[in-house]
């Protein structure tokens, strides 16, 4: 029964993917098509087939810049995390913090990366350590507004429950309130994964010795394109690892996402 069961799931999940397949190998028969056909310049646009080779030819140069840019996201993803879920249960427990935080919190993700990349060069120099703070802050704002109103949207039949039980009030928000908006707190991780890698590759590009940004700028000083497409390809590929990783943690944190259903809601 449960091994039937299972097979039902990944029969289920292939079918969900299998337009996603599909669609991924139509665009890119069609982007082949139309540089090799059209006779585009591999100056201007460089075709899959050429993206490919330049990456296996380069990938010796372009693996260690990637650990970088690995390092940096990965280590200022987990600040994130951990910053943003704290930031967010502070503000959600003292209105006097939210109203002298939160628009501060807010102002800082409208600063454009460009105008305090300078300021974080100062400060750190060249050093990894800057970028890790740079993808920190950047990345911990959705993280705390999900924390928030994940908070804020727990019915308060939960806490009642909880405190006519004997259970205080700390021990209440972080044992029922905490995991029942944690599904929505997922959410806001899942928001800031998608860009960490991104934030950290463009802050390497601004100012460092290494990086994923770094390769991006030499490939467009030499008007190399395939390897422009090549680094974006790895940036995509480990965002999406790390997309992965979080949706696994969450599994197995919270288990699957319909374990949360109320059995009785369609009765």
């Amino acid at each position: 029964m449960a091994e039937s069961h299972v097979q039902h799931k990944l029969l289920g999940m292939m079918k969900r993917r299998i337009p996603t397949v599909i669609a991924v190998v139509l665009l890119l028969a069609i982007w082949e098509a139309w540089v090799r056909l059209g006779h585009v310049p591999s100056t201007m646009i460089a075709a899959p087939s050429e993206i490919a080779q330049a990456t296996v030819e380069t990938w010796p140069t372009l693996w260690p810049a990637t650990e970088v840019t690995l390092l940096e996201g990965t280590v200022g993803f987990l600040f994130a995390v951990t910053c943003g879920i704290l930031i967010g249960i502070l503000l959600y427990c003292s209105r006097i913090a939210d109203a002298a935080l939160f628009p501060l919190l807010s102002a800082a993700q409208t600063m454009p990366l460009i105008s305090i990349a300078p300021l974080f060069l100062i400060w750190f120099g060249f050093e990894v350590s800057g970028k890790i703070v740079i993808v920190a802050v950047f990345g911990l704002f959705p993280i705390a507004v999900q924390t928030i109103r994940g908070l804020e949207a727990v019915p308060q039949f939960y806490s009642d429950v909880a405190l006519t039980c004997g259970a205080t009030r700390v021990w209440t928000l972080w044992h029922v309130k905490l995991r029942v908006a944690a599904r929505q707190i997922y959410g806001g991780i899942r928001v800031s994964a998608a860009y960490i890698f991104a934030t950290a590759a463009t802050a390497e590009y601004l100012g460092a010795r290494k990086g994923l940004g770094i390769w991006l700028q030499a490939a467009y000083n030499s008007f190399r394109t395939p390897l422009i497409f090549s680094a974006t390809l790895v940036i995509i590929v480990i965002t999406g690892i790390l997309m992965c990783l979080v949706n696994l943690s969450e599994r197995l944190l919270l288990g699957p996402a319909d374990a949360d259903a109320d059995p009785d809601a369609d009765q």
